[in-house]
């Protein structure tokens, strides 16, 4: 019979593995059946396996958390980047609205000032150029007060009706389209910078216009100034240059040496200027005034204008004795009773009868010039009387050593007959000054 563990069925049976273990006289032996082996081997197998996943996991988790973490510090960092730059944004955005807004207040600061100094000076213009117009005339130049009307933008220059601060403003919002209904210092500060730089643009713009017409007006002035006081200097040179032609008295140290002058260029600023202008203009119409004075004091006037000279002043044939002899004055032809009128202020000091001169009157003027008029018919004035020019003396006519109505008129410097066509003629060329 065949050993045991053969099967008819199966087969030949493997037999279970046996491990003999050794150790001095012990001897043990352990019998290892497939299956346990094979359970062993898959246990060992799993182990490693749950091994190499766990510590890959272990590895592959610390890489992601730093990527994570790098990712996070990152976007961190970036959001802080984005915050600093729209912070500094800002912080620009506000300081050029703080800067324009300052730039527009010391702009119109500057308006206001000039204004204010511009109305000073009309002020100070209003009496000086009245006394310019009655002293010199009309000049060629415009008023200031017509020049100074409104232009296009705005009135700067008369009395205005609003502060010059919210008319800058206004203006300027105005000025930057009818759309936008925001103020000006909300405009200049949009991100957006085409808007912002044709706003800026155009406030510049709206300055300069506005200091030009400022500029215009001070140019005005000052060259309205300079024309009247130009006018009163030709005015007081006119009427020099006729009493110096006709020998007669003026005040020798007006208009000499004005080509003596000389010293350092130093420019000044247009305050200096119209102060300067203004005084120029002032010491003309003194001068000027002076003159006029003077010259009304002189028996410049006609006593009979309209009426022919019968006989002139020098020598003469006596009407009466046929001979030769001075006539020491002008014979004007005048009928009976007309008005006989004095030809410069003054007193009266003989007022009657006085010889050949018949009804006679004389006038002193001062400074040693005296006027006569004789043959009168009628005396209307007393001795020690002071008269205008132009005051009524009496009536013309015939009476003393006379041959018919006239009217006898004389001029004397210090008790000297002087031919009165010299004053005259004098009196014809200033009448226009005067």
């Amino acid at each position: 019979m065949k050993a045991t563990g053969q099967s008819a069925v199966f087969g030949r049976r493997k037999e279970p593995h046996t491990v003999i273990i050794a150790r001095g006289n012990e001897i043990r032996h352990f019998t290892i059946r497939p299956w346990l082996a094979a359970f062993i081997g898959s246990a060992l197998a799993a182990i490693a396996i749950g091994y190499l996943i766990a510590t890959s996991y272990l590895v592959l988790r610390d890489d992601l958390i730093g990527a994570t973490t790098a990712r996070q510090a990152r976007m961190q960092q970036a959001y802080e980047d984005r915050i600093s730059a729209l912070r500094a944004q800002v912080d620009r955005i506000t300081s050029r609205q703080l800067l324009d807004q300052q730039l527009m207040e010391t702009k119109v600061s500057e308006l206001l000032e000039r204004q204010s100094q511009l109305s000073q000076r009309h002020g100070r213009l209003g009496p000086l150029l009245e006394r310019a117009e009655s002293e010199v005339g009309a000049a060629p130049a415009e008023d200031p007060a017509a020049v100074a009307k409104p232009d296009k933008r705005a009135d700067v220059t008369g009395s205005i009706q609003e502060p010059a601060r919210n008319y800058a403003v206004g203006s300027l919002s105005a000025d930057l389209g009818a759309g936008d209904t925001r103020p000006f210092s909300l405009w200049s500060t949009r991100s957006d910078p085409l808007p912002n730089d044709s706003a800026a643009d155009r406030a510049d713009k709206l300055f300069v216009s506005i200091n030009q017409s400022l500029r215009s007006i001070e140019s005005d002035q000052l060259t309205r100034i300079s024309t009247l006081a130009d006018n009163a200097y030709k005015s007081a040179d006119a009427i020099t240059q006729a009493l110096e032609a006709a020998g007669l008295p003026v005040d020798s140290d007006f208009g000499k040496g004005d080509s003596d002058v000389g010293g350092p260029l130093i420019p000044v600023d247009s305050s200096m200027m119209f102060d300067s202008k203004v005084k120029e203009l002032d010491e003309a119409l003194d001068a000027l005034d002076h003159l006029k004075k003077e010259a009304r004091q002189l028996p410049l006037t006609n006593p009979a204008p309209g009426h022919s000279v019968t006989s002139p002043f020098g020598v003469r044939t006596d009407p009466i004795l046929g001979t030769a002899a001075l006539h020491s004055g002008m014979d004007f032809r005048a009928p009976v009773g007309m008005a006989a009128k004095v030809t410069a202020p003054g007193t009266v000091t003989k007022a009657g009868w006085n010889g050949g001169y018949g009804r006679m009157v004389e006038v002193d003027h001062g400074n040693g010039f005296a006027t006569r008029y004789g043959h009168l018919s009628e005396i209307d004035v007393t001795v020690g009387e002071k008269l205008d020019a132009g005051a009524v003396i009496g009536k013309t006519g015939s009476s003393g050593r006379s041959t018919g109505p006239h009217l006898h008129y004389e001029v004397r410097h210090n008790g000297e007959a002087i031919d009165p066509l010299r004053f005259l003629t004098v009196g014809r060329k200033v009448a226009q000054y005067l």
